[in-house]
């Protein structure tokens, strides 16, 4: 059995997962892409369809759309902008995760601002890439991403561990009041482990795990998975 290892500071990811459980090759993971620039829509499409894992589902030029096409389509990964008329990434985003979709929403922009990373993490996104990485690294996240991993850009991960350490004593999360399962559940989490495949490890059904994750969550006082995740790591 190969071991897993924690990187919470390097590569294009927060987690490293188990090698050996590679994603089902038989279907594409399905992206839909959020971003008001043609451009940079039609260069990512052609660089994922350099990739048979990976498949563009849809293609949205503001948040109103895409939004009808996340519902429409429920794609494994949404691709979100933060710089849009009209509704902003973030505004799409909060409406994003009130609809019962299964897929991952990760942001991609060209903010590194520390403001726009804390805030988007806080507001339930699943990683937050920016628009300069190198090609090979970016299909490398949008692989790990589809697949269920929280990603993040190489040169934000400093940023994010930083903010994590000034949070106030007041706000730290409640770990205590966490049942066995919800313990159990998060340490997958930190391992990079989607719902589905927490739910065969534990035996439960997905739908058990996603009530799990929504618990324990608001018991840590946190918004997404990732800053469970890089709590568990800071804190081992």
């Amino acid at each position: 059995m190969t071991n897993r290892t924690a990187v919470p500071l390097s590569a294009g990811e927060i987690i490293l997962s188990d090698p050996d459980e590679a994603a089902d090759p038989a279907s594409p993971a399905t992206i839909l892409l959020i971003d008001d620039h043609p451009m940079l829509r039609n260069g990512v499409r052609q660089l994922i369809s350099m990739e048979p894992t990976l498949t563009v589902a849809g293609e949205a030029g503001n948040g109103r759309d895409g939004i009808a096409l996340a519902e429409s389509l429920d794609p494994d990964l949404i691709l979100l902008d933060l710089n849009m008329p009209d509704m902003n990434g973030f505004e799409t985003l909060d409406i994003l995760r009130r609809k019962p979709l299964s897929g991952r929403v990760v942001v991609f922009s060209v903010s590194n601002y520390r403001e726009d990373l804390i805030t988007a993490l806080r507001r339930g996104a699943d990683g937050y890439l920016l628009k300069d990485m190198e090609p090979e690294e970016l299909l490398v996240a949008l692989r790990q991403a589809a697949a269920g991993k929280m990603v993040v850009s190489p040169a934000l991960t400093e940023i994010l561990a930083g903010a994590l350490r000034e949070v106030r004593s007041d706000d730290e999360p409640d770990i205590n009041s966490l049942t066995p399962r919800e313990r159990d559940i998060l340490k997958l989490i930190a391992q990079g482990q989607p719902n589905k495949m927490i739910a065969r490890k534990l035996d439960i059904t997905e739908s058990t795990v996603k009530v799990h994750v929504k618990n324990l969550m608001k018991k840590m006082k946190v918004k997404s998975r990732v800053e469970a995740a890089v709590w568990v790591l800071q804190n081992k």
